[in-house]
C-alpha cells in the first residue's frame, strides 16, 4: 500500500540529489568558456560582459564577487609556472618580464578557491606597478618566497598548501582588445623547493 509512494519519494530524492550535486560540481569545476592561456597565466576576458556565458555568470554569481567592466580591467591567475608545475606555498619562484600595458597592475597570492592569503605580521600582502622595482628597460623581477628575499619579494604562507597569482590589469586597452593571444606575460619560473 506504501510500496509506490515510497519509490516515488525515493526516486524523487535521487534525482534531486543527484540534479543538485552535478550543478554544484558544474559551477566549482569551470569558471566558465572562453579562457586566454598566455604561458602559466590564464584569463576569461568575457566573464565580466554580456556575452558571458552561463556556467561564468552562475560560478560569479555563487561566488559574489563584484567583476571587473570590460573597459576596466582584466584579471589573470596562475596555478602553475611556465613548466606546468602546480604552484605550492613551499617552492621558490621567479616572475621575470612586463606586464602588458595598464595604468594600475597588482599582484597577490590566493588560496585554490581564490580568497587572498593576507601576509605574516608586517609583511607585505601584495605588490603592485606603483611599488615594485624595475630594471631601465622596464621590465621587473619578483621573487616569490616564503623566506624573505633582495629586491622584489611578494611572500608565501609558510604552511604547505597549493596557492595561486592573481595579476589583476586596471585600466587596461587590453581588456578589451581582441588580440590577447598576441599579448607578453611575464614568465613565472620555478627556482626551487624546500631548501633545495
Amino acid at each position: 500500500m506504501f510500496r509506490v509512494p515510497l519509490y516515488v519519494a525515493l526516486a524523487l530524492a535521487i534525482a534531486f540529489g543527484a540534479g543538485i550535486s552535478t550543478t554544484l560540481y558544474a559551477l566549482n569545476a569551470s569558471s566558465g568558456f572562453g579562457v586566454i592561456r598566455l604561458g602559466a597565466w590564464e584569463a576569461f576576458p568575457r566573464a565580466q560582459t554580456a556575452d558571458a556565458d552561463p556556467y561564468a555568470k552562475s560560478h560569479r554569481a555563487r561566488a559574489g564577487k563584484l567583476l571587473l567592466g570590460s573597459a576596466e580591467g582584466l584579471k589573470f591567475t596562475a596555478g602553475q609556472d611556465d613548466s606546468g608545475q602546480p604552484l605550492r606555498s613551499t617552492c621558490r619562484y621567479r616572475i621575470t618580464g612586463q606586464t602588458p600595458p595598464a595604468r594600475l597592475w597588482t599582484l597577490y597570492v590566493t588560496d585554490r578557491a581564490g580568497t587572498a592569503l593576507t601576509g605574516r605580521d608586517g609583511l607585505p600582502a601584495g605588490l603592485n606597478s606603483w611599488i615594485v622595482g624595475r630594471q631601465p628597460d622596464s621590465s621587473f623581477e619578483i621573487s616569490v618566497a616564503t623566506e624573505a628575499q633582495a629586491g622584489n619579494w611578494l611572500p608565501l604562507p609558510e604552511a604547505d598548501r597549493m596557492v595561486t597569482l592573481t595579476l589583476t590589469l586596471f585600466d587596461t586597452p587590453t581588456a578589451g582588445s581582441s588580440g590577447l593571444i598576441d599579448l607578453s606575460m611575464p614568465q613565472l619560473q620555478r627556482i626551487g623547493c624546500g631548501h633545495a
